[in-house]
């Protein structure tokens, strides 16, 4: 095995897999810039079918790069179609697990024969892509990986596992939901419906269920794990993971960092990853409405609905009276276009505004935003928390069910409603966080929690401003002098 002494003037070069959906490559791009202006050489892999997506979306050149924030295409083994939607998540977990590893290794081998940039000297992966962890030991260099959800959802995941020891996994009938849980460190009043929702599989063989337990087995081969959430949002949760895994980073809100750090205008700050083009007059619509005036609704980028249950939002939304900005994502209706009712879109035509996808981040720091429906995704969940607004909370699947419980319960800045979705309970509970008294307190709490993320991102002395850098300085770079070799 050839070895690449680092020299000490050498650029260190990291290399960032993040799993192949939405809601994992952009907090993972933000990690890559936040990264690369601390002088780091970044390679930033996608797979083949997400990045025909990006060029279609924002352009044939939007993946040239720099000379030192390079984009690369790895084959994930499925058929390569030209669709527009996210792959199927089980199926894709299945394939990354199994094909993944050999083009990567040999990705990392081209780009350790190259002479123009640096050699690989760590890698950057997601908690559902630890077929890394072979490649970076085999290569002799630390691997962090990133977790992308909260570290509750996080914490959830670890301990899949036993839920299959105590018999409770695989589910036998939806009875056993209610089931307390009460074995899990740092959980209180939990139950067996608000963990991550593929512990309710049916069959022992569900990919979903053993793709989970095997990635949270693998993950202790970490070198150190990195979460996008922050000290005093998640302590004691953080504490229950760090008592069994790699050394546990809090880095986040990375938006917050990102926004700070990393000029907008500038060509690291001109480089997305949305695969999907957005729409940015909604923008110029919120700043014609009043202070917290208006409901801010997406259900993220894979939440999929009945016809029936886009209807009954509708007219939920429709009674409301409120103004209200709604994304509504071509492929969220299960087989079918999504499309509203005609006499909806008349009766509300001169207080919403639709959008197939938009700047959300912006968005939900706008004043005019007073509340947000959500599926509880991570990004939205902390997002909506930096911008200091309270949630209406309709989760879908993975650990947006344990997201919804944190939210309402431990953070007290969110109310849920029932999975099959009445018109009158939307109603009645979008009027409640806009106008009532609980929505008031929420709003309070939110505001609240939107200075701790702030106070936890300050430069130099924020918390997870300090968690960052010791990944850089003892991770990242610790082992930087003594490593760095080749994969035969």
């Amino acid at each position: 095995m050839a070895s690449h002494a680092v020299s000490s003037g050498q650029k260190p070069h990291a290399v960032f897999m993040p799993f192949p959906g939405q809601g994992h490559i952009n907090p993972m791009l933000k990690v890559a810039k936040l990264l690369h202006a601390k002088g780091f050489h970044i390679t930033f892999v996608n797979n083949i079918y997400n990045q025909n997506r990006l060029l279609r979306s924002r352009g044939q050149n939007s993946l040239d790069g720099l000379p030192s924030f390079q984009f690369e295409a790895i084959p994930d083994g499925l058929l390569e179609t030209d669709g527009d939607s996210m792959q199927d998540v089980p199926t894709l977990c299945a394939a990354t697990m199994k094909n993944c590893l050999a083009p990567f290794k040999e990705l990392l081998s081209r780009i350790n024969a190259r002479d123009d940039v640096p050699p690989v000297s760590c890698i950057v992966s997601d908690g559902m892509t630890t077929f890394t962890l072979d490649a970076s030991e085999e290569l002799g260099v630390p691997n962090v990986v990133f977790w992308t959800t909260s570290a509750c959802g996080f914490l959830g995941y670890v301990y899949f596992y036993s839920f299959i020891e105590k018999g409770l996994s695989p589910l036998k009938d939806e009875s056993y939901l209610d089931t307390e849980i009460d074995w899990i460190p740092s959980m209180r009043n939990i139950r067996l419906k608000d963990i991550p929702s593929f512990i309710r599989a049916t069959d022992p063989d569900d990919i979903m269920l053993n793709f989970f337990i095997r990635e949270t087995d693998r993950v202790k081969r970490a070198s150190a794990i990195i979460l996008n959430t922050f000290d005093d949002l998640e302590h004691d949760t953080i504490q229950a993971l760090e008592s069994i895994l790699p050394p546990v980073y809090s880095i986040g809100p990375l938006h917050l960092r990102v926004n700070r750090d990393i000029v907008e205008d500038s060509e690291i700050g001109r480089l997305g990853t949305n695969l999907w083009i957005e729409d940015t007059k909604c923008l110029d619509w919120l700043d014609t409405k009043p202070r917290d005036s208006v409901l801010y609704v997406n259900f993220g980028s894979l939440t999929v609905m009945s016809a029936k249950q886009l209807e009954e939002f509708a007219w939920g939304l429709a009674a409301t009276g409120k103004d209200f900005l709604w994304v509504i994502r071509p492929d969220v209706v299960v087989g079918d276009v999504a499309m509203v009712p005609p006499e909806f879109l008349t009766e509300t035509a001169d207080r919403r505004m639709i959008a197939s996808w938009c700047p959300q981040e912006t968005v939900l720091a706008h004043p005019a935003i007073g509340g947000f429906l959500t599926h509880s995704g991570w990004n939205s969940t902390l997002e909506s928390l930096c911008g200091g607004v309270p949630m209406v909370c309709w989760p879908f699947f993975a650990e947006q069910q344990t997201n919804c419980k944190y939210c309402c319960d431990e953070w007290e800045v969110g109310m849920e409603i029932g999975g099959d979705v009445k018109r009158e309970e939307v109603e009645a509970v979008v009027r409640e966080l806009m106008d009532g008294e609980k929505g008031r307190k929420m709003r309070e709490k939110a505001q609240e929690w939107r200075h701790l993320a702030e106070k936890a991102t300050e430069q130099m002395h924020g918390s997870s401003e300090q968690n960052f850098q010791m990944v850089v300085d003892k991770i990242l770079l610790g082992q930087q002098e003594t490593t760095g070799k080749a994969i035969i």
